[in-house]
């Protein structure tokens, strides 16, 4: 027994020896802007976080957690000085820094010294690129934040978008991000007002008029709290917090308006902003999260409240804790060594030879990034280097707080529901439910959804194009009018437009020379230019059009249809011999003969109406054979065999008096009419010419779709379709014309002596066209649909 404990105690002081003693004390650094919305809030719970962290006694046990505070005062240049005086002291992490600017250049510098940087607020995406490798995000990026805008904006049907953001690493990498989102979503940024860090009144106000003047009256701002709040009082004071305008603001508004209780504050900033929609990222509701709040106001010198980047903080000084701590738990230990690639030039007093690089700096970042524990934030745990389960509450301002109206997450995306993830790892992503949020209150106290969209207040009123045509006007063409145009399409386009519940200004732009009908290609591909606003006219809505423009509901059903000439066919009394040929007759009288042979070979011995003198017999063999075509024959079968083949006959003969009777009336009706070409297939069979009018689509329709050889197409006018057709393919005319249903209708009016052939073999219509994602076509969408 002795010998047994004897050797316990052995094995004991070995492993004693084997780990290190864990120092008395780690160092971490903390890097924000001191005199900030996002910065107070942050040092509060920071402070918070390291008092936690030393009284559990579970988590760095004997050694002591100190961190030391650097304010970076919003400066690249400053936060890149404060960097390198933390890394002079020797910290094992860093803890910020709140700007994504000043986390672009300090994270050349924690990557040279290989010590692990956690951001709690810099969230442009960008970061997260593998030229960072020693930054980690303990929150949620951009991208997932410009996600939940852009579901936003697609639930209430806009299209177009203004962004208003600074012009830093942050707001280009969010609006990037914004409209990659739109994109997906079938909208787009249509206006980036863009505005200088530190823009006085007057340059926002400049900016905000001119941003004003665009068609788009949905915003979205994405700034810092004291310039995005600069921004909202200058559009209040504009007129542009009135109905009809949308403001989205990122989650730097509800930052803002949590971290502030004053009531003089409320009152005069939350009057101005009213109706505005903004984001806050979810946190859970949680008793860790409740006990924080309370001592954040209890400690805080200004009785103010926490915001969800101090949430973040806390959290992240508390994911660099544990990270220290099973480094340190695995035998680590912290040693710092000279880099001899940084060092001093001739007479510098930067001390940059004092700079160490943390020797276990990898190490440690791995046990970050494996971080798993829950925290006033929830479930803090990466895929990859991105935080798990990014979620958003949808704020709506109101009186003098936010109502939540919604929820976002990617697995859910909007939702009503608070997002939950049981697993731990999410719930599969469900794109195919429906997108749901709670009433919203607008700008100017309204509850309807806005329009989202103006005509441009720049004086210019819509350029319309509308085709020039010079034949069949009565569609459209030039007109000496007040409009100078007139036709169907534009009385459609007038009536569409009348009811609509406000005034569109237009002015009508004719495009061709009078000469001949215009190319309706050319036509829509000047509107995908933008060098026309829409264009009016029988338009063809054609696969390869909307690719680059945008279509109405069709007006006017249309497809393409076959032209050619016919000539009728003369008939004579003999006409009822030609259902069937000289042989065909000749076989039907020999069957008749055969079949009444027989009958009266299997009837004759038993039936006396067969019997009799051998000439009566003859006579009745023909009588019974040639009435039976009429079922009128007289004569009774007694015989098994004889009633068997005159069933059978029977049934022969009902088919052939039906097959005759149809050919017969088709030949004396629908076949009085005779031509060479019978339909598409025999259209595409012939190698005679084919026609089609100028301008149109069947050009190459037939050469794209139905492999026509360009040699064979002949562009016509509509007034020379007739004597092209007269004259056919042998006199330098055509074998048939390939034209639009409408105008074939016109056509045949006046020109009895052709006729359609087949069927028609696409199906399309017309429509006015507008630029690809633009507002002008969504109500006229609707409308011509009620007009149709």
């Amino acid at each position: 027994m002795e010998a047994r404990l004897l050797r316990v105690l052995c094995m004991c002081s070995a492993l004693a020896v084997a780990l290190p003693a864990r120092p008395p004390s780690v160092t971490i650094g903390a890097l924000f802007t001191f005199d900030s919305v996002i910065g107070s809030s942050a040092a509060t719970a920071i402070r918070l976080a390291v008092d936690d962290i030393n009284r559990d006694a579970t988590l760095l046990r004997g050694t002591n957690l100190s961190v030391l505070l650097q304010d970076t005062k919003c400066s690249g240049f400053v936060g890149t000085i404060q960097a390198l005086e933390l890394m002079e002291k020797q910290v094992v992490a860093v803890v910020g820094p709140q700007s994504s600017g000043i986390a672009h250049v300090i994270s050349h510098v924690v990557s040279q010294l290989r010590v692990p940087l956690v951001s709690f607020a810099a969230t442009d995406p960008a970061l997260t690129s593998a030229q960072y490798p020693f930054f980690v995000r303990a929150a949620h990026d951009d991208a997932f934040q410009m996600a939940a805008v852009a579901d936003i904006v697609a639930h209430f049907g806009w299209r177009e978008v203004t962004a208003v953001y600074v012009d830093t690493d942050y707001g280009r990498g969010g609006v990037d991000a914004l409209g990659d989102a739109l994109e997906a979503a079938r909208a787009r940024i249509t206006y980036k007002a863009a505005f200088p860090p530190g823009a006085d009144r007057a340059a926002l106000g400049d900016l905000l008029v001119r941003a004003n003047m665009m068609e788009s009256r949905v915003f979205v701002v994405h700034a810092g709290p004291d310039s995005g709040l600069d921004i909202f009082a200058l559009a209040h004071t504009l007129n542009m917090m009135d109905s009809g305008y949308v403001w989205i603001a990122t989650e730097w508004l509800a930052a803002a308006i949590d971290s502030s209780s004053s009531p003089s504050w409320r009152a005069i900033t939350m009057g101005r902003i009213q109706g505005v929609l903004t984001l806050r990222q979810y946190t859970p509701d949680s008793d860790a999260k409740r006990s924080l709040e309370t001592r954040f106001s209890a400690a805080s010198r200004q009785s103010s409240s926490i915001n969800v980047y101090g949430l973040f903080a806390y959290d992240a000084v508390w994911m660099a804790a544990r990270a220290i701590d099973q480094f340190l738990g695995d035998g680590g230990n912290i040693s710092f060594s000279v880099d001899p690639s940084i060092r001093d030039a001739n007479g510098s007093a930067l001390r940059l030879s004092s700079l160490r690089v943390l020797d276990q700096g990898e190490q440690l970042l791995r046990k970050v990034i494996l971080a798993n524990f829950t925290g006033v934030t929830g479930q803090v745990r990466f895929d990859g280097r991105t935080l798990v389960n990014p979620a958003y509450e949808v704020l709506n301002v109101g009186g003098t707080g936010v109502r939540r109206v919604g929820y976002w997450s990617n697995h859910t995306r909007l939702s009503v529901s608070a997002p939950s993830w049981t697993d731990g790892g999410g719930r599969a992503p469900n794109r195919t439910q429906q997108q749901q949020l709670y009433s919203v209150i607008w700008p100017g106290d309204t509850t309807a959804p806005p329009r989202g969209w103006v005509f441009p207040n720049n004086g210019r009123p819509l350029r319309i194009g509308v085709p020039y045509r010079t034949t069949y006007k009565q569609f459209v063409s030039k007109d000496s009018g007040p409009d100078g145009a007139s036709g169907y399409c534009i009385d459609v386009f007038k009536a569409a437009v009348a009811l609509l519940p406000y005034p569109v200004p237009v002015s009508f732009v004719l495009f061709g020379d009078g000469v001949k009908n215009p190319s309706y290609g050319e036509l829509v591909q000047r509107v995908a230019d933008g060098s026309m606003d829409a264009a009016v006219g029988d338009i063809s809505i054609v696969t390869n059009r909307t690719r680059v423009v945008d279509f109405t509901q069709p007006y006017v059903e249309s497809g393409l249809v076959i032209v050619s000439p016919v000539k009728a066919t003369s008939s004579n009394e003999w006409a009822f011999l030609k259902p069937f040929t000289p042989g065909m007759w000749a076989v039907t009288g020999a069957f008749f003969l055969f079949v009444g042979a027989v009958v009266w070979i299997l009837e004759h011995r038993f039936n006396p109406e067969f019997r009799g003198s051998p000439r009566k017999q003859m006579v009745t063999i023909f009588w019974f054979s040639f009435s039976t075509m009429f079922f009128a024959h007289r004569e009774n079968t007694v015989s098994t065999l004889g009633r068997f083949v005159l069933i059978i006959w029977l049934f022969v003969v009902l088919i052939i008096n039906s097959s005759y009777t149809a050919s017969l009336t088709s030949i004396l009706t629908v076949q009085q009419l005779s031509t060479g070409i019978q339909g598409l297939d025999s259209l595409l069979s012939s190698s005679d010419p084919i026609g089609y009018q100028v301008g149109s689509f069947a050009r190459s329709y037939m050469m794209d779709e139905l492999g026509v050889p360009v040699s064979r197409l002949r562009e016509l006018s509509i007034d020379e379709y007739a004597d092209s057709l007269q004259r056919g393919p042998g006199n330098g005319g055509v074998a048939a014309i390939v034209d639009e249903l409408p105008y074939v209708e016109l056509f045949l009016s006046t020109n009895c002596q052709f006729r359609t052939v087949g069927q028609e073999f696409t199906k399309s219509g017309w429509g006015f066209v507008s630029r690809r994602h633009s507002s002008v076509t969504l109500p006229l969408r609707w409308t011509c649909r009620r007009q149709s």
